[in-house]
């Protein structure tokens, strides 16, 4: 049963852009400060609009020069890469207790959901406040505070579905338990879209990396990196981005703050050639893991999503499996345009994971439901703030546990 939702007007968020060039930025896809680097920072620019895919070329000939950032000193294309025996990045040297870092970073988690959960769960606290009966007006008015929250008609249907449900079951009739009833309808929708992923050494594998200009993709490959080598992996970048004159410089950048090689060529070069030149580098050094970037383009713009299934083909010379993983990034802010996106980039390239950024700055939250009704995709990562703890990997449980946490909580 649905109800008339759709007499209420919302208002769409204004998208945010990144401004700020600072590596530690991921909300704003900051340009981490790298040696040598001009002290301006270059804006970026979004991918020509009437540029057509690049042909598809071999790969460079033996003996090429690649362009590499160096966090460590210089290494060959044989050479075993670095891996981490002990953490190297993050906000402090050394680790807490494991029960003080669970609640450190639940606490993390449910300040960067602060402004979702005072339109979602403080809102449904609001408007029960005082009711002593379910009626059709207050779920009425229930159904418009989770479509202002972006949870999306589909998804907003099937919660309303299972409370009305319950309502006339006779199971729920206290407005009281109205927010513990949504609260685990959220959860059995999320809860299949946990699927945790890291690399498996002794292979080499490549995740891509694809999304729109803006929504924090370079950011999120540079945590990724950090994370993953703190753990013990082999992990190599390739600055796949050539469209975008400050692309490069930002994930070299990035190379040097965690201390993991960047693979690159000049500004322009074939993104697909540069790709399968990195692949062959990480593949020769034994690197448990290639995260490769990509240009960021619209989701509407067909031309340039072909150079998405280029790299993919390209990639697939060398290792029929290869991209193991495709991966997303979604601006949380960006609300129902978020759902759009996930849908024509999983048409065109196949996603295999989600990471949705930005949702310490938008009460937009409900678009993670969104997503999961509508696709089924994994969400692997969330970002809710600015240090590199801040991209987490995604927790169903853990995640509504902070949208309906108390303050005092």
């Amino acid at each position: 049963m649905v109800f008339s939702w759709f007499k209420r007007n919302k208002s769409t968020p204004a998208e945010e852009t990144p401004s700020v060039p600072e590596p530690a930025e991921p909300s704003q896809e900051p340009l981490p400060s790298a040696p040598d680097t001009p002290s301006n920072p270059v804006p970026a620019a979004e991918p020509p609009e009437e540029s057509q895919p690049t042909p598809e070329k071999p790969p460079a000939e033996p003996g090429t020069t690649l362009n590499e950032a160096q966090p460590a000193p210089a290494t060959t294309a044989g050479d075993e890469i670095e891996r981490a025996a002990s953490p190297t990045v993050g906000e402090s040297d050394t680790q807490p207790p494991a029960e003080a870092s669970k609640k450190s970073l639940f606490a993390r988690l449910k300040s960067g959901l602060s402004r979702s959960r005072e339109q979602l769960s403080e809102g449904v606290a609001r408007l029960v406040l005082g009711k002593k009966e379910i009626d059709d007006e207050l779920l009425e008015d229930l159904e418009t505070i989770l479509l202002q929250s972006d949870v999306g008609v589909p998804a907003t249907r099937s919660i309303m579905q299972a409370v009305t449900e319950k309502v006339r079951r006779k199971e729920l009739s206290d407005p009281a338990a109205l927010q513990q009833a949504i609260r685990q309808s959220l959860l059995d929708l999320l809860q299949p879209r946990c699927e945790p992923w890291s690399p498996k050494p002794g292979q080499t594998q490549v995740l891509m990396m694809v999304g729109i200009n803006g929504a924090g993709k370079t950011t999120t490959i540079g945590k990724l990196a950090a994370r993953w080598k703190r753990e013990g992996f082999g992990v190599l970048l390739a600055a796949g981005d050539t469209f975008r004159a400050a692309a490069v410089e930002q994930l070299q950048g990035w190379g040097t703050r965690v201390q993991v090689p960047v693979i690159a060529q000049g500004s322009g070069a074939d993104s697909a050639s540069v790709i399968f030149d990195a692949f062959a580098a990480a593949r020769s050094r034994g690197a448990d893991l290639l995260i490769a970037d990509t240009a960021g383009r619209l989701h509407t713009q067909g031309h340039l999503m072909e150079e998405l299934k280029k790299v993919k083909r390209v990639l697939g010379k060398q290792d029929p499996g290869a991209p193991q993983q495709i991966w997303l990034v979604l601006d949380a802010g960006t609300g129902q345009n978020a759902l759009q996106q996930a849908q024509q980039f999983h048409a065109a390239v196949g996603l295999t994971g989600i990471c949705i950024t930005k949702l310490d700055g938008t009460a937009k939250g409900g678009v993670v439901a969104a997503i999961a009704q509508a696709l089924p995709i994994p969400i692997r990562f969330i970002g809710v703030g600015e240090g590199v703890e801040d991209l987490r990997p995604f927790d169903a449980e853990a995640f509504v546990d902070a949208l309906f946490a108390r303050e005092s909580a």
